[in-house]
């Protein structure tokens, strides 16, 4: 057994403890109410799950395992001294509960290393969509090709105790992380670089060999990369792509599965696919007033045009913040440290100069904010990747350090099988009017 796997091994068995107990004394007190508004409205504010690898709080932002990004970015592991932090070292975090040291981190891009070898039927899967197929389609069936190696569909098919499912789960988990970056890079090389792909690099760090497969070896990429793999790893357990993958994964789908259904939610526009949204709105600006580096007066006028014409201001706004999202924050610095002078990234700070006081005169928008995808594409678009239909790929490879992290949480805990109840329309009058106890 691994080092990190048996890390794992001890601290699993301690929460198990620790959860039966917890029910056992405090099993039928009730954690608040369910309002009718909030089944119909998408069961927004309804606590229903555990998720233990962070947290979202409305004031504070996201915090991994308790950690701000702040703090992440002064404590976890660097590949440079100064840089930003090793997406190994949040994962490590997130599932063992304690910051990791620079051995821990450096162990688990070895590991990773090892595992990262993908089939050859994987990228024939790929090949046989047509070049016209979204970035995201192809991203998912390269996944959904790789269950072929699931570990845990082999066990459980042998027969295996349930107390042992988190073992090959767990398994899987390293294997899909390390096998990612080499298929999102075989996807944007075949689809934008005339199929023209580039071999791993061994010696280099997940993110930063994601980089290099790519195209790209500017050393401020790989920083980037490093940064934005952190940022976007995980966003507590309720968004869609964590619900989804947690969902799907309490069927004992494997983590293939699971993680491909994950995916397929972060694809839609209300979740991840709105990071490609706000560059498009932006180029769409400047096309439109004719310029690259519009002022503060012109992008208020087209962002009252937006709003007038019923559409929203992509990258504004989030369901749980009630303040500028600290990943666009850290986005923001990076922009500062990097490209100070660049065009698109100072007219992203002038939007965010610009936005807030509108939204916030309508008087109907509880968050006027940005959040991370307010920032992330402008970027990308520094360093020429320009092709923004990617970008949700890049998402979906942070998004696994999270998603797979809680899956292995998931089973070993024994999560059962998540299964609410629903009610019609009409069972609600009934119960409006007294005829029946269906929430009683």
């Amino acid at each position: 057994m691994g080092m990190i796997k048996e890390r794992f091994r001890i601290k699993a068995e301690s929460a198990n403890a620790e959860i039966k107990d917890l029910l056992k004394e405090h099993g039928n007190k009730k954690i608040g109410e369910v309002t009718l508004a909030q089944i119909y409205q998408g069961m927004r504010g309804i606590t229903g799950l555990v998720s233990e690898t962070s947290l979202l709080d409305a004031q504070e932002g996201i915090r991994f395992r308790g950690y701000s990004i702040p703090e992440l970015q002064q404590s976890l592991p660097k590949a440079h001294p100064n840089g930003e932090p090793l997406p190994e070292g949040l994962f490590y975090l997130m599932l063992i509960g304690e910051l990791p040291t620079e051995e821990d981190a450096h162990h688990i891009t070895n590991v990773w290393q090892r595992r990262s070898h993908v089939p050859t039927h994987v990228f024939k899967a790929i090949d046989a969509l047509p070049l016209s197929a979204h970035p995201m389609t192809m991203f998912v069936v390269g996944v959904m090709a790789l269950q072929t190696e699931s570990d845990f569909a082999r066990e459980y098919a042998k027969g295996i105790s349930k107390k042992d499912y988190w073992n090959p789960v767990y398994d899987d988990v390293m294997d899909l992380i390390a096998r990612l970056p080499r298929i999102a890079a075989y996807i944007y090389r075949r689809k934008y670089k005339n199929k023209e792909h580039i071999e791993p690099d061994g010696l280099l760090d997940w993110a930063g060999n994601l980089a290099h497969m790519m195209g790209y070896e500017d050393e401020s990429f790989k920083e980037l990369m490093r940064l934005y793999m952190t940022i976007h790893a995980d966003h507590e357990g309720g968004n869609v792509s964590a619900h989804a993958t947690h969902l799907v994964g309490s069927a004992l789908s494997d983590p293939y599965l699971s993680y491909a259904a994950g995916m397929n939610g972060l694809a839609g526009p209300l979740h991840g696919l709105a990071n490609q949204e706000v560059i498009k709105w932006i180029f769409e600006m400047q096309k439109e007033l004719g310029t690259d580096d519009p002022s503060k007066d012109q992008i208020e006028q087209y962002v009252k045009k937006t709003i007038a014409e019923g559409k929203v201001v992509p990258g504004y706004g989030h369901a749980v913040l009630r303040k500028t999202d600290p990943r666009f924050t850290a986005q923001m610095e990076f922009g500062k440290k990097h490209m100070p002078d660049d065009k698109l990234v100072n007219t992203v700070w002038k939007i965010y100069e610009t936005v807030p006081p509108i939204l916030q005169s309508l008087g109907k928008i509880k968050n006027p904010w940005p959040n991370v995808d307010a920032h992330s594409g402008a970027l990308l678009v520094h360093y020429g990747l320009v092709e923004y239909e990617f970008y949700t790929v890049l998402f979906a490879v942070s998004r696994a350090l999270g998603v797979l992290a809680n899956l292995c949480w998931d089973r070993a805990l024994s999560f059962p099988l998540e299964r609410p109840k629903s009610v019609t329309t009409n069972a609600v009058k009934r119960w409006l009017k007294g005829e029946d106890e269906i929430w009683d």
